[in-house]
């Protein structure tokens, strides 16, 4: 038996990284602003160490699209691995070529991961565990975290690509 609402529940555990964050920052301004001492140097750090966890916090928080969607995601060593009712697959991190987003998949929208080696794979944005694609994401280089949040809270009419890895140059 909960003593929280469900809704309320969920909007707590989607925003779990930035209400720390906020209860560390201002902890540590507390101690930073009332303390002479030790505290005022462990206080600025942790004003400093709220503030980038609020920061970090508030894009994953854009990123959740909450549970509900088909199938699983699971990251682990390296390896992006999908596990849908009538489809799925694995890819290498390090093997991706390219990002998309597609809004018409599913009602809620599908990640399209291209990747060297095999079929593309389409996870939709709200399956368990898509939150784990962030730092996914977050890791190919030359991405800008910025545009993809915008992207996917703008729900765009077609499927576009987010991002787009450079080709290999001879010279």
């Amino acid at each position: 038996m909960s003593f929280i609402r469900p809704e309320a529940a969920q909007w707590l555990h989607r925003w779990r990284e930035t209400l720390a964050g906020a209860a560390a920052a201002g902890l540590g301004a507390y101690w930073t602003v009332t303390d002479n001492g030790a505290l005022t140097i462990i206080g600025t750090g942790l004003t400093i160490g709220g503030a980038l966890l609020v920061f970090a916090g508030v894009q994953r928080a854009r990123f959740r699209r909450g549970g509900g969607g088909s199938g699983m995601v699971q990251v682990d060593e390296g390896q992006l691995t999908y596990f849908g009712p009538h489809d799925g697959g694995i890819a290498a991190i390090s093997e991706v070529t390219r990002l998309d987003l597609d809004p018409r998949h599913g009602g809620e929208g599908a990640w399209i991961v291209f990747h060297r080696g095999g079929n593309p794979l389409t996870i939709p944005v709200n399956a368990a565990g898509a939150d784990a694609l962030f730092d996914v994401f977050a890791a190919l280089p030359g991405i800008e975290t910025g545009d993809l949040l915008a992207k996917l809270n703008a729900t765009p009419a077609q499927q576009i690509v987010i991002w787009e890895r450079e080709p290999k140059r001879l010279h």
